[in-house]
């Protein structure tokens, strides 16, 4: 479980949202937002092979959709129930015809709205509830992600629990210890390692395996290298067969980042062994859009976006002798509009009876955690990744110069009252926020995270502004260096190298969409990705066209601010959060002679989380002239 300090948090929060709302006014009704004019028909049919694949990845929780009325996000408000109506329906349309049939989801459940993090007491951990809807829909393969190996709490879960709901949890490299009655110790697979079987329809033959990048997890998880298992007896064993076709499946990216991208390591010993036999890759954790072939025809790798603002399709057939692979791959907006012209259906006869239900029970999870409570209304957009740190439209510029100092500049720093300088990691806000009503469910998607706030007093203004400098000068991608482990700094370390990668691959769609082709009444903003599959041009593989929402922005590992002051020699409290102190502190130790620690650090400077400033700040700016006021 986790601490105390955190329960007591929630408890404060649900103390605070008591007095939100009349109880009943905002309640989730479904579906939250139907389909509007402003979502584009697909431009072509899906193109079927011998066998179709349908993937998911990175959902984060965001199960409900994208309810919000901002352009794109109208494009992905399809929500879970939805898209098991969706699925039920392709799937009998390939068995009406024949065709083999598979539904595959690469990982990271946990972490990143309200339906995942707004658990309410009785709950022991994030995801509990989100990750049994998964159950309900007939998944094929599932593979596990990095943030399923935080907390030993809920890799525990996934390794007991989860994996007796599903069909088939792959965790070839991902390994968990479990300590038996007796207190004996032994390191067993979370999920299964390999997985052979036969397609339902062509009978094809199948070796599937589900691997994660190497990443640092909880004290009772060990991710091996990609590199070290395919030595293992095991793996080679698994492979000495040759199927029909390999499915890799996992949690690494094909961005070709070798820091997150292993999938090479794979492949090359397969094809020590089978040098044409097809290799099917789905892939994860970057966030993008994007497909390859490294440089093998008979490979093709898929990667499906995030936060369900993608549905992956991938469809092929096997190929004859001395042929490429003959494949075809998609990139679906989730909605409703897609969903229906691809199943040929209108609004009316589209959903399933097991769809109504789930997106009903999404609803009833919505209410059960309270997440329809109203902290205030946002004047404004603020955007994550589309606005510059230094605009007023970014909620990054939001939270360190305005959330921040009008709820903590007159807090006490243990009896100290000097200016605050507040000195926080970017990746406390993982989305934005929208003009309009902004709930319990918009403050946990922006930012979910438990972090605390602490500070330091006494630094002079030179000195925590070269600490400031110092810090956004490092490289975000060094490994950690810690003597511990920390699952919040691993969250945030391996956050910062997704947002990286997803900022470089918005900025590139921005600057190779022709914008003056783009330019018609018929389409709307979203993405227009390009990949090295089909012809390499942009929006080749994306199912509906767009006009390009890409925009080149960056921000700073560190957002820092503070009250002008006369002198740089000025005595000022540093506000940090509790989760990477050791780095801020020896980096500060490194610009001055004085040498601070664990003991010069004020821990009792608030009792409010980073998961609850936003509405803190919402209820006391944002509130003064709501009708749902509370």
């Amino acid at each position: 479980m986790r601490s105390l300090a955190a329960v007591a948090a929630v408890l404060a929060i649900s103390a605070r949202l008591a007095g939100a709302c009349t109880d009943g006014e905002h309640h989730f009704q479904t579906p939250l937002v139907k389909p509007s004019s402003t979502q584009t028909i697909p431009h072509r049919k899906l193109v079927w092979g011998d066998v179709n694949i349908i993937h998911t990845t990175d959902t984060h929780g965001w199960l409900l959709g994208h309810q919000k009325l901002v352009p794109p996000e109208p494009n992905y408000n399809g929500n879970f129930g939805d898209f098991a109506s969706f699925v039920n329906r392709i799937k009998a349309t390939a068995d009406a015809q024949k065709r083999d049939f598979l539904l595959v989801d690469t990982g990271d459940l946990h972490d990143g709205t309200g339906l995942s993090d707004g658990y309410p007491r009785g709950l022991e951990f994030d995801g509990e509830e989100t990750d049994k809807f998964f159950s309900r829909l007939p998944y094929d393969i599932m593979t596990i992600g990095n943030h399923e190996l935080y907390y030993p709490e809920v890799a525990l879960d996934m390794h007991v629990n989860f994996t007796k709901m599903t069909k088939r949890y792959l965790t070839s490299n991902a390994f968990i210890n479990i300590t038996s009655e007796t207190g004996l110790t032994k390191t067993v697979p979370i999920g299964w390692q390999v997985a052979k079987f036969q397609t339902s329809n062509h009978r094809l033959n199948v070796t599937a395996f589900g691997i994660v990048f190497n990443t640092t997890g909880a004290p009772n998880v060990r991710v091996e290298h990609a590199k070290v298992m395919v030595n293992q007896p095991w793996f080679q064993d698994a492979i000495n067969e040759r199927p029909d076709f390999f499915l890799l499946t996992g949690h690494m990216s094909v961005s070709g980042d070798k820091r997150v991208d292993n999938w090479k390591d794979v492949i090359d010993p397969i094809r020590a062994k089978h040098h044409d036999t097809p290799i099917i890759i789905l892939a994860g954790h970057t966030h993008t859009r994007n497909c390859t072939q490294y440089n093998d025809k008979r490979v093709v790798a898929l990667e499906s976006g995030s936060y369900m603002d993608t549905v992956g399709w991938l469809s092929f057939n096997l190929p004859k002798p001395g042929n490429d692979l003959d494949y075809n791959r998609r990139y679906l907006d989730p909605n409703r509009v897609t969903y229906e012209f691809h199943t040929n259906t209108t609004e009316k006869t589209f959903d399933t009876d097991e769809g109504k239900k789930l997106t009903e029970d999404l609803g009833n999870l919505y209410n059960k955690f309270e997440l329809y409570r109203l902290w205030g209304k946002s004047p404004q957009d603020y955007s994550l990744f589309y606005q510059n740190v230094t605009s007023d439209k970014s909620v990054l510029n939001l939270f360190i110069n305005k959330v921040l100092p009008r709820l903590f500049s007159n807090v006490p720093c243990g009896g100290k009252s000097n200016p605050k300088f507040f000195l926080i990691n970017s990746g406390v806000l993982r989305y934005d926020i929208f003009n309009g009503e902004f709930n319990q469910n918009d403050q946990l998607t922006a930012s979910s995270y438990q972090d605390k706030l602490w500070c330091i007093p006494d630094v002079q203004l030179q000195y925590a502004s070269a600490t400031a400098n110092k810090m956004n000068g490092h490289a975000s991608g060094n490994s950690l260096e810690h003597s511990f482990f920390d699952p919040r700094e691993a969250r945030r370390h391996e956050m910062a190298e997704v947002d990286a990668i997803r900022q470089r691959w918005i900025a590139e769609m921005s600057k190779r969409a022709n914008f003056e082709s783009l330019q018609v009444e018929d389409k709307t903003l979203g993405y227009v990705t390009q990949d090295t599959c089909g012809n390499g041009q942009p929006g080749d593989g994306d199912d509906t066209e767009h006009i390009s929402v890409g925009k080149q922005v960056t921000f700073p590992k560190m957002l820092a601010s503070w009250q002008s002051q006369p002198t740089n020699a000025t005595l000022m409290d540093i506000v940090i959060l509790d989760h990477g102190w050791q780095a801020l502190i020896g980096t500060l130790n490194s610009v001055q002679s004085r040498k601070y620690g664990w003991d010069d650090i004020v821990k009792n400077f608030t009792n409010l989380t980073t998961d609850a400033v936003l509405g803190e700040y919402a209820l006391k700016e944002w509130n003064t002239t709501s009708t749902n006021a509370i």
